[in-house]
């Protein structure tokens, strides 16, 4: 089962509103207090946030599928996957907040007669917020049931070699001749997360510094950045935004973005970097800004994740042989 972040049903505020009190009430993305945050959540985010979040994802909505391109990308990996595996193998997808749910696909797997399921987290750097919420919602769901499956998870794969090569291709394929700086930007965390012993930081750094070894980059041409921040404490630094807007007073004209945290495009990616922070850039005197696409449903991507899954897939039958 391959596992995403999550998305709304649909670019509409009541979808929104539906999508976000899920994720934000989720005490590993939100650890406040409950007394404290569930009334700030309840009594001003989601009546402020949704619509305008929903005229975002109006932005960068998949109109050809109907769903949102995180949506789109995630089922069409997973069948890429399906398709390089034993075709005895069933492959299903999950979002941990939104549809469709783990606990609905973990019962439909059951109900086919999986007793093995291996859990596939889409995120290359693992993070409290986000791999171990997946496998939270996972215990969850098994605590109410009566049988229950074997179960194995996929380690992070950051520095994974088929993860980086399927990385590279995507850099070598779609930075612009021409481009003067490229920024390597992931989602931030609160800087107290990792002060905690979250790896995240460790492994973003290791990501890019294997990143920049292939590409022959130095780290003042590819420097590290972090995005999205939500709430008032410390975030993760420099923020991308900070380096975009350094870029262009360096006098840079045309600067590249790659997000390696991010497997599939989203509203993070594709508005926020490729709208929002494009605009940025140009407000402070650049001229072009290149969003280098996630690695979506990339061949070789997809062939990276089948041979993770068959590696981790030894000595469960049957056999996961291509």
């Amino acid at each position: 089962m391959l596992v995403n972040l999550g998305t709304p049903d649909a670019p509409e505020a009541k979808a929104v509103k539906r999508y976000l009190r899920e994720f934000l009430s989720d005490k590993r993305v939100v650890d406040y207090p409950r007394l404290v945050w569930l009334p700030v959540l309840h009594g001003i985010i989601l009546n402020v946030r949704p619509r305008k979040t929903a005229a975002l994802y109006a932005k960068i909505w998949h109109r050809e599928s109907g769903k949102s391109p995180l949506a789109y990308f995630t089922e069409r990996q997973a069948e890429g996957v399906k398709a390089r595996l034993s075709p005895a193998l069933i492959v299903r997808h999950a979002m941990r907040y939104g549809s469709p749910s783990i606990d609905d696909r973990l019962r439909e797997m059951t109900a086919e007669g999986c007793d093995r399921i291996l859990i596939v987290p889409l995120y290359p750097q693992y993070s409290a917020t986000t791999t171990a919420t997946v496998m939270d919602k996972v215990s969850a769901c098994m605590s109410e049931m009566a049988w229950q499956p074997a179960l194995r998870s996929l380690p992070p794969f950051y520095d994974d070699p088929s993860y980086l090569d399927a990385l590279e291709g995507s850099v070598r394929r779609a930075l612009p001749e021409g481009a003067e700086r490229i920024i390597l930007s992931y989602h931030g965390i609160p800087e107290r997360y990792f002060a905690q012993g979250d790896p995240y930081h460790c492994h973003c750094q290791k990501t890019s510094r294997l990143l920049r070894e292939r590409m022959g980059w130095s780290p003042n041409f590819a420097p590290i950045g972090f995005q999205s921040k939500f709430g008032p404490e410390k975030w993760l630094d420099p923020s991308t935004e900070s380096l975009v807007i350094r870029a262009a007073k360096d006098g840079i004209k045309r600067l590249a973005v790659i997000a390696p945290a991010f497997v599939s495009d989203c509203l993070e990616t594709l508005e926020e970097v490729a709208i929002g922070l494009a605009e940025t850039f140009e407000e402070h005197g650049g001229e072009v800004l290149t969003a280098i696409p996630c690695l979506n449903d990339d061949p070789q991507f997809l062939d990276s994740l089948a041979q993770m899954i068959e590696r981790e897939l030894g000595g469960w039958e049957p056999a996961a042989t291509s």
